[in-house]
């Protein structure tokens, strides 16, 4: 590695660390701004009352610089047990209409957009040193 300028330390190397996971949930696709019978026109059955279900990846992965003594970017442990308190119980096996408030008056039309969302919505709930 190349050496800081004017320092006679090692350039700190920076890694990432990826953790895969899935979860299951279901909303309906449905507007305030339309009637019930634009949204089933324009919508299908994709605006059933019930919702309809997804299965969803979430892929989440942090750089940041490699401990010297661990050699991590982070413990793989705490990788989890974040994923789970901010994607997993919010999200799997719930509602996303109904259940979770932060997504209640989303329209989600396409992925990209509830996409979006999430990615904002992990970055506001933790940061990491």
């Amino acid at each position: 590695m190349a050496e800081s300028s004017g320092s006679n330390k090692a350039a700190e190397r920076i890694g990432y660390i990826t953790r895969v996971q899935s979860f299951s949930a279901c909303h309906r696709l449905h507007s305030l701004y339309l009637s019930d019978e634009e949204n089933k026109k324009v919508y299908g059955k994709c605006n059933n009352p019930y919702g309809h279900g997804h299965n969803y990846k979430v892929e989440v992965t942090v750089r940041g610089k490699i401990d010297p003594v661990t050699g991590m970017v982070m413990n793989l442990t705490d990788l989890k047990r974040y994923i789970e308190e901010v994607i997993m119980i919010p999200l799997d096996h719930k509602n996303l209409d109904k259940d979770v408030p932060y997504f209640a008056n989303i329209v989600r039309v396409d992925g990209s957009k509830w996409e979006h969302n999430a990615r904002i919505r992990f970055r506001k709930s933790f940061k990491l040193k």
